[in-house]
């Protein structure tokens, strides 16, 4: 490893990482070629604005459109408009950008092209809510989610359902024009139809499992949804649907080429890499005691990999929500491996949400060492009371160890890096 410091060298392989999956490296050999009609340009996600911006440097020929981001993600694009709007949980800005959305690929031909920018994070920017439901409807349904503990493929089956964009039903409204998906995966599993909820893909879950849902999590609903998801002219169009046959999904960047990349990165500094997996998912402290496992195997017994090596993995853990603190799975996670490690010698961890933002705080997300848990009780921290208050955030700001990165305007879920030296 040279004479790096173990949290130098983690932060280094988090930028490989980011450096791999952003829209300047995934994008420009995957534009489609020119149609005869009109190009418009839509999107919505961590990363749509700087996909836009990668698609303007990179077209040839007129272009318009809009793309709908987080606050703080834009990028100034020329051509295409962007608008920012609220994620996790929607808000009046996404609404009237998601009906714009709308409006642009209606009255659109045969011989138009639609070039669709889609990566984490859409569903929330796109809340135009189905017949009768309210955004309000939407943003306590959303809210009730986030804490529940439902995976991601669970609460975009929800949105899927209650939507009058996602599942299908944009490419419905842009029809006939050929629509081109370009897409950033935040999801385990890289579904296209899970991502942001998919608003150009068939969707193959029904209204049935949409209320599935909301009842295994008791998710509380209004009489109106609750109408709406028994309705089944409000069903999703499937992917047989006749509609999506000129289509075309193209999978730009994945949690996996952010490992891999990672991975090369540590072989050239001489650390043996361990891609654990992609799309890892469970309560966080439940996936931080499996890590821990693994990384005393390495330094007890060289399984699966001599010192220097550093286990790598992605994917979305959860946080069933029970105490008061800000939350944030990755900080939840390196708490409860730094619980479970106990100071063990030799043993950096960093786990960070690509995009820059670890849950809804201004972190991407932490880092740990052999002294974490000594540095906190100096300071008067108690670690496990902490995480019993799902409090991550407010015990590594104690300990001076959130790490920020502010918006990196990509989005492929998280990134775990253990280091055992």
């Amino acid at each position: 490893m040279g004479p790096m410091q173990p949290p130098d060298f983690l932060k280094t392989l988090f930028q490989s990482a980011l450096d791999a999956v952003s829209s300047e490296s995934c994008l420009p050999g995957h534009l489609p070629s020119a149609p005869l009609g009109r190009t418009v340009v839509i999107g919505a996600g961590k990363a749509a604005a700087a996909m836009a911006h990668t698609v303007e440097k990179y077209w040839h020929g007129p272009l318009s459109g809009l793309v709908i981001t987080r606050y703080g993600h834009g990028v100034p694009c020329r051509h295409i408009e962007v608008i920012e709007a609220a994620h996790p949980v929607p808000d009046a800005a996404g609404l009237l950008a998601a009906k714009r959305l709308l409006s642009i690929v209606d009255g659109l031909n045969e011989n138009d092209l639609v070039i669709c920018l889609i990566s984490g994070g859409g569903s929330a920017l796109m809340p135009v809510p189905g017949r009768g439901i309210t955004l309000n409807d939407k943003q306590s349904i959303n809210s009730a989610l986030l804490k529940s503990g439902a995976n991601i493929s669970e609460m975009n089956c929800v949105r899927k359902h209650l939507s009058a964009i996602k599942g299908g039903r944009l490419a419905i409204a842009a029809a006939p024009a050929r629509v081109v998906t370009l897409l950033i995966s935040d999801v385990p599993g890289d579904d296209p139809s899970t991502i942001a909820s998919g608003p150009t893909i068939g969707d193959a879950t029904t209204l049935a499992d949409a209320r599935g849902v909301i009842e295994k999590y008791d998710i509380p609903i209004s009489k109106a949804v609750r109408t709406f998801l028994r309705d089944d002219s409000n069903e999703t169009p499937k992917p047989s649907d006749p509609v999506f046959d000129n289509n075309t999904t193209v999978m730009l960047a994945s949690a996996q080429m952010s490992l891999e990349a990672a991975a090369h990165a540590a072989k050239v500094a001489g650390v043996t890499p361990v891609i654990l997996g992609n799309s890892i998912e469970g309560e966080a402290r439940d996936i931080a005691a499996m890590h821990a496992g693994i990384a005393r195997q390495v330094a007890l017994h060289g399984q699966p990999a001599r010192a220097p090596c550093v286990l790598l993995s992605g994917g979305e853990t959860t946080v069933t929500v029970r105490g008061k603190g800000r939350g944030g799975r990755n900080s939840e996670f390196l708490l409860a491996l730094a619980i479970e490690l106990n100071g063990r010698a030799n043993i950096h961890a960093l786990a960070c949400d690509t995009d820059g933002i670890d849950g809804t705080q201004d972190n991407a997300g932490c880092l740990i060492s052999p002294d974490t848990l000594l540095r906190a009780r100096a300071l008067g921290i108690d670690a496990k009371a902490c995480l019993a208050n799902n409090d991550g955030y407010g015990f590594f700001t104690g300990v001076g160890d959130l790490l920020v990165t502010g918006p990196t305007r990509t989005n492929v879920n998280d990134f775990r890096a253990v280091l055992i030296v």
